[in-house]
This record gives C-alpha cells, structure tokens and sequence, in this order.
C-alpha cells in the first residue's frame, strides 16, 4: 500500500467554517520512498474573513492570500485530481484526524464533491499523532522530547522534529510541515518496524470493528492530561458493543474493573457506577484511527501485570458469555445520549454545518452531476444547479459562483448572495464564523501583546504584516458596506 503524507493551513481554527489556504502533499511507496509531491495555494475567497491567528501562524501576509495564481476552486480542484491520482493509498498526517481531514470532507462537500474520499474508494486514513503517542505509552525514549509548560512530553510536530536532529526552522508552511511529518514517521518506522504495520491497521474502519468483535482482549493507548498509558481492554458482547445512538462509536471495559461485581449490579445501580470517574467503560471510535495493540503490550505495565492473568482471563470471557451486561451498558448510553441531545442547543444550523446531519439520501442523488458540474463553463455550472435538489448543494454552488464569476449571476440571486454574506461578516454579535468585529478585535490584542509574537523575528515585522491583513478585511467591510 502506498502513503500519501499531507498537510494544510487554514484561515481558521473553526473546523464547520474554516478555508484551506495552503496544501503539502508527498506521495511515497510501501517502502517509504518518495515518488511524487504536490504543494498548493491560493487566494481567500471573497465572502468569508479569516482569523488574524491563524495567519500570523502560516505567515499568510495579504500578498498570499491576495495575488496567488488559483482561486480558492482551482486549488480544490486540484487537490481532489491529486489525491485521485495517487489513490488507493493510506493518507496520513500529523493531527489530522479531528482537523485537517475534517476541514478537507467540508471544504469537498461545500465545493460539490464527494466528501470522503480519503477513507473511501479503496483509500483509508490514519493519523500521526495517535501513531507517535502509542509509541510512546510503549517507550518512553522512542523520541528525543522537551517538556512542555505543564512538564510533559511535548508532542509537537515542530518540538519532535527539531529535538531529533530535523531542522524546524520553516515550521507551519503546509509542504515543510509534510516534510517533517514524513521524516518522524521513518524514524518511528525504524525504531519500531514490528509495531509500524500494528499501528496502521486501524487505518481502516471495517478492520477496527472486525478487530473489537472477533478478539476477546486487546491493548488500547489513551492520554490523559498529556500522558500516554496503555489500557488491556475487552470489548463488549460481539451483538452489543456498538453504541446504540453513535453508531460509528464501539464500547470496551477496563480489564482492571471488577468485572465479575459490576455484572451483579442492578440497572440503576450500573446506571450510577457508569457516572463514576475514571470510567470502567472505554469508547473506541471505528473511524478516528485508534490504536488497537496485543494484549500483551498491557500486560506488562501498572496496574495489568500485578493482576493474576488467570482473572484478567476470566473477566474477558465474561464479557464475551454476558450478554444482558452488555445490553445495559448500551440501553445507559443510549439514555444519556438522548438526554443530551434534548438539552443540547436549538440554534439554528447553517448548511456548511451539516456534513454529517443533512438529508443523505437527496445529496446521494445529486452526486451523479458533479463531474458534469465541475467540466461545465461558469454559466452551463448556474443552469445546471436548477437540477439539483438538495438545497444546500444549490447554496453553495451560488457561492463558487460568486465568488468565481459573479458577472454571470442574475441581479436578484447576486443581491442576495451579497446581503447573506454582508449579514453574517459586519454582524457585531458573537458568531460560530469569524467577522470583521471579531478579526479587529483579535488583531488589536496581538499588536498590543508584546508576547504574542508567532514565528515573526521583530516587533516591526509583525506590526507590518498585521497592518496588511487588516487593510484586506477593512476592504472586505466596505465592499459589503452597502450589501
């Protein structure tokens, strides 16, 4: 299987509304050997405000993010030709589970394509990270570390590298940081190769849950409050071990528990002991790329290997026999899910929010005119979004268009499209997006911070740049001054 090893940076650390502006991406084989890379960037998108942060941390000044070569489509576009062209493979990057692979499936979904296609389509995904600290809750030395500020390990991508001989020094532009990802994780492949396959097996979801209903204990590594520790678990009963509400969500017991106690307990009792911390209970989620270990790995660490393996045996195999148990654990979850679900917020949902809550079974029926979207010219693309049915994907193409061919819109559509943008950036209410209120009022503390000086080498430097992107969004403002 061949790896695709990738970045991005984002204008925003607001997964449902951020904008990839920059992508790094190095395509190697099954033996770690570079065959191809891709880098990209482009323009902002006119209808949206970034986050000062965020561009101070990708030194993305108003030079970038105004007079690249692509608009934000065409580096899209680019990227799904990409990574279609290396795919089958495992895609790869450095925290990306939980935000680089998010923000890619929206931004996918947002421009009218198939979201998922790094764990669809023959290709799976996995995650760095989880990969390092698993190697770590096994060996403590893998890597040369520094503590952070609260005296852990720091887990950095930046920190590892620099610590173990890579020079850092470009840190946090999108191809160097693929770079750096590549370089750590051939170390970890040299320094552990009978664990690297082990780690990447999870890749896949279908191989995780086959993993959690087949195998009767295993080693999971979790981290608390920047520890890593290694946990010998055993699944629940194989026909009840998916949570009944978050169905991608499988559930496991510590092997440490008085297992044979807590399957005497009645329901309300159990419903009690489940609130308790720290959890007797563990969730493993099929698709975040967990790691999932032999279960001797645990046995040889606190508190497993001072447990007779006689009784850590006997409390597998009645989890395996115990059916009933396993039941009532799911029928808890599913109360407390539900309970939360019914105090949970009732704002009103904007459709770049709903990836994963929208009607599947209507965009299902709009993927067959994608390519047909995505080959047609700007004014064949507005035409054909009149096909279409799910609402959202029709937003969403007036957006592209907007912002890629406005001339083209009919006035009423390009008004409202105008309003709707002006309506969201200039509002001076605390939003879920960013607006100008809220970029100005960032960008004021960082030039008065002394402190927060990002990776710029002098006060005036970072005076400058600031000065350049708040010209761009006071331009922003005034082009929807009279929206």
């Amino acid at each position: 299987m061949n790896y695709v090893i990738w970045d991005i940076e984002t204008d925003s650390a607001q997964v449902d509304w951020a904008t990839i502006i920059e992508i790094g991406a190095i395509f190697l084989d099954e033996n770690f050997n570079e065959k191809d890379r891709f880098t990209a960037r482009c323009r902002m998108p006119q209808d949206r405000v970034p986050s000062a942060t965020a561009l101070c941390i990708s030194k993305s000044n108003v030079d970038l993010i105004t007079k690249g070569n692509l608009s934000h489509y065409q580096m899209i576009t680019q990227v799904e030709n990409k990574f279609r062209e290396w795919s089958p493979a495992i895609f790869i990057g450095f925290s990306s589970i939980d935000f680089d692979d998010e923000i890619l499936r929206r931004e996918f979904f947002k421009s009218l394509r198939k979201p998922y296609l790094t764990n669809t389509e023959g290709n799976s995904r996995h995650d760095a990270l989880n990969m390092i600290k698993a190697a770590f809750a096994i060996d403590t030395n893998i890597f040369k570390t520094e503590l952070n500020l609260k005296g852990n390990k720091s887990m950095k991508l930046e920190s590892l590298a620099r610590l173990n001989g890579f020079d850092s020094r470009n840190a946090h532009s999108a191809l160097f940081d693929t770079e750096l990802t590549v370089k750590i994780l051939d170390l970890l492949k040299k320094k552990q190769p009978d664990l690297w396959h082990e780690y990447l097996k999870t890749a896949s979801k279908v191989v995780v849950e086959n993993l959690i209903k087949q195998e009767k204990m295993f080693t999971i590594n979790e981290n608390f409050f920047g520890k890593n520790y290694l946990f010998l678990v055993a699944p629940l009963h194989p026909r009840s071990c998916m949570h009944p509400v978050y169905k991608g969500w499988a559930q496991a017991v510590n092997l440490s528990s008085n297992i044979e106690g807590l399957q005497k307990l009645n329901y309300q009792d159990l419903k009690k002991e489940m609130k308790k911390s720290p959890r007797f209970y563990k969730t493993i989620k099929l698709n975040k790329a967990p790691i999932i270990l032999n279960k001797n790995l645990a046995m040889k660490v606190e508190p497993y290997k001072k447990i007779d393996p006689a009784l850590i045996n006997k409390r597998a195999e009645l989890m395996k026999v115990n059916e009933k148990f396993s039941q009532d654990i799911c029928n808890i979850l599913k109360e407390n899910a539900e309970e939360k679900i019914e105090t949970s917020s009732q704002v009103d949902v904007e459709p770049e929010e709903t990836i994963y809550s929208g009607d599947f079974d209507i965009f299902n029926k709009d993927v067959s005119l994608f390519k047909r979207f995505h080959t047609s010219d700007w004014e064949e693309k507005f035409i054909l979004l009149d096909k279409f049915k799910d609402d959202r994907l029709v937003s969403f193409g007036h957006s592209l268009i907007f912002n890629e061919a406005p001339e083209i819109l009919p006035k009423d559509i390009y008004k409202k499209i105008k309003q709707k943008i002006a309506s969201r950036i200039l509002s001076t209410n605390k939003e879920k997006w960013w607006t100008v209120s809220a970029f100005y009022s960032e960008c004021d503390e960082i030039r008065e911070n002394d402190d927060k000086m990002f990776s710029f080498k002098t006060i005036d430097e970072k005076l400058k740049f600031l000065d350049g992107i708040n010209d761009y969004v006071m331009n922003l403002e005034q082009k929807y001054s009279d929206a």
